[in-house]
């Protein structure tokens, strides 16, 4: 049963990658690099960007875009793409063009490459630790304000998987709509109207529950997403045998590096975590200028 929702490259991001760089270089640049009209306009340079730790690359059309946007006579050739396993000192690209361009651009470009990376190597580590076991890592809305398609691009390049893209796309059923609602099979019936009205918008509805009696009460309303909200690991054990099959589990909360492993051996489908997006380390990239070409 497939209900991720994932980030289609074809029709999304070109946007988004268009709309991040645009917001970014407005920000820092604003009227004008001063700085850089230190260098006479007609110089050019080269420079080249490298790793400085085991990562997974990722972000490289953000970073191609923003120095595009300055001056597209700037050309970027790649040693690697995205979602490449990466090591210390090895070169990513090499940068030719007018050095102005390529000194306003270089904080803006390196700020996206090193902050995609940094997501994707993340997603990568939780991706490898549950390697052998059925458990799909996926992220969630816990994103930076802005940045939301980008940051669940960089997850799928680390080998994780995309839950819903917002609130516009998915139902998710908690405990105060539960509440709101009367019971899970009272919000289970409006939100399959409310998903039913989107025309095929709303790719999956998914149920919160913290109880083996609701478990028990989303499985009656047929429930096919069941989200298991800070389980102990018998009871996520449990839930699965409870579940045989009928619905796909999701494990959330109490969820790091130390204990994922656990977590994915007791038979969930998919383990959701927050801190993949939200609790970000920004990769270690140098871009070292190389003097004229």
């Amino acid at each position: 049963m497939n209900l991720t929702v994932d980030v289609a490259p074809a029709n999304l991001l070109d946007d988004e990658i268009e709309r991040n760089i645009a917001a970014a270089l407005t920000e820092d640049v604003g009227s004008g690099d001063l700085t850089a009209q230190l260098v006479p306009a007609d110089v050019l340079t080269r420079a080249t960007v490298v790793s400085r730790e085991h990562a997974v690359l990722c972000g490289t059309a953000w970073f191609g875009r923003c120095f595009e946007k300055l001056d597209p006579a700037i050309s970027i050739t790649w040693k690697a793409a995205d979602g490449d396993r990466v090591i210390p000192n090895q070169m990513l690209c090499e940068i030719e063009g007018p050095a102005r361009a390529l000194l306003t651009g270089e904080r803006t470009a390196l700020n996206f490459l090193q902050l995609l990376s940094g997501v994707a190597t993340r997603a990568r580590q939780y991706a490898d630790a549950v390697a052998g076991t059925q458990a799909q890592i996926v992220d969630t809305r816990k994103t930076l304000p802005g940045l939301r398609l980008a940051q669940k691009y960089a997850v799928k390049c680390g080998g994780g998987g995309n839950h819903r893209l917002g609130l516009y796309d998915a139902i998710l059923i908690k405990e105060n709509h539960i509440l709101a609602a009367g019971s899970i099979a009272a919000a289970m019936a409006v939100a399959r109207q409310v998903a039913d009205a989107t025309g095929g918008r709303c790719k999956f509805i998914q149920v919160e529950v913290e109880t083996f009696a609701e478990l028990h009460q989303a499985l009656a309303a047929d429930a096919k997403m069941i989200l298991l909200d800070n389980m102990s690991l018998d009871q996520m054990r449990e839930a699965v045998a409870i579940s045989a099959g009928r619905a796909v589990l999701e494990a959330s909360g109490n969820v790091n590096l130390d204990t994922v492993r656990g977590i994915a051996e007791t038979g969930v489908d998919r383990i959701s975590i927050g801190g993949l997006t939200k609790d970000v380390r920004a990769l270690d990239l140098s871009m070292r200028f190389q003097g004229q070409p």
